[in-house]
């Protein structure tokens, strides 16, 4: 039985946690994000960021997640979704998401369509994974390249988020029909032009993705590609990732307008706080219009509440 430890940011173990959705486990040990069983390893993730992978398959698991378990040349295929070579050059397609693991905030998710003749233009602009960038610089580089690359933006609003989960629906059901619908967009906006290929980065297994969008109108199942860590593949998932960001930050701002105080990103205690000012200042009623309710941030902000008004 193989062991593997990753470290990992809470961005990605929240990735992770979608993409082991209906193999995730009701009890996970103290100090843990989530745990999830696959056919061939035990996958445990940690508040540190420490992820842990257990069983006969965990290198294989691991890998695609992390380079550290990617480096033998077997298994470098896993971790970059079996995309054929030369894939990085070709004319693509590109889909990622922001603000699936925000208290506050909605989710956004941008497809942008790269052709191969201008991948050194937008090296040259800065454009590369945006966890390596901060916000001031996502949204220089977005106000460039919106004009360059033709894309699609899907918004989905924190009212409209609320009555989906509470009708039943996952997140990644709702990424997967949002993701599905900007890729649409994006080939309308090219054609009778055709990409070469499709990636979307993974959150999801492939099979789930298309269970998710089977009842979608239309399904862009051509050329499609999955993988994780999709970023850093193409440059197109890694426009797709400014752009949304920048949606993001733009919205993110409009909603602390709307507060009347600066709202937090993230899922941290600053969230909790910021939820039971709004609360005190507005009224729990409010809280749909602002944050994913399902989260556990809501009851302790509720919490916060309480003892405020306790004393």
């Amino acid at each position: 039985m193989g062991n593997v430890v990753l470290n990992l940011t809470l961005s990605e173990i929240n990735k992770m946690k979608s993409y082991y959705e209906g193999k995730l486990l009701d009890k996970t040990p103290p100090g843990s994000v989530f745990a999830a069983k696959t056919s061939g390893s035990m996958i445990t993730a940690y508040k540190s960021g420490k992820v842990l992978f257990q069983g006969n398959g965990s290198e294989a698991e691991a890998s695609r997640w992390g380079e550290a378990a990617a480096k033998a040349p077997a298994k470098s295929k896993a971790a970059k979704g079996n995309l054929p070579e030369g894939f990085s050059n070709w004319s693509v397609i590109g889909s990622d998401e922001v603000g699936t693991g925000d208290f506050f905030g909605p989710i956004t998710v941008v497809a942008s369509y790269v052709r191969k003749e201008d991948i050194p233009l937008l090296k040259e602009l800065g454009v590369r994974d945006s966890k390596d960038l901060n916000d001031d610089k996502i949204i220089a580089i977005a106000k460039v390249i919106k004009d360059i690359v033709p894309f699609s933006l899907m918004t989905l609003k924190n009212e409209k988020y609320n009555q989906l989960q509470k009708s039943g629906m996952s997140q990644g059901k709702m990424k997967a029909i949002l993701h599905n619908q900007a890729i649409l967009k994006v080939l309308e906006k090219i054609s009778p032009v055709k990409p070469e290929g499709i990636l979307i980065d993974q959150f999801v297994q492939e099979s789930t993705y298309f269970q998710h969008v089977k009842n979608q109108k239309a399904v862009a199942r051509e050329n499609v590609y999955f993988s994780t860590k999709a970023e850093g593949i193409h440059l197109a998932v890694a426009a797709a990732s400014i752009l949304a960001r920048y949606a993001f930050v733009q919205y993110f701002d409009k909603l602390s307008e709307s507060a009347g105080f600066k709202i937090p990103k993230g899922a941290g205690a600053q969230v909790d706080e910021a939820a039971a000012k709004l609360i005190l200042k507005k009224g729990r009623e409010v809280l749909p219009q602002y944050v994913k309710l399902h989260f556990a941030n809501t009851e302790k902000a509720m919490n916060l509440v309480k003892k405020r008004k306790g004393n």
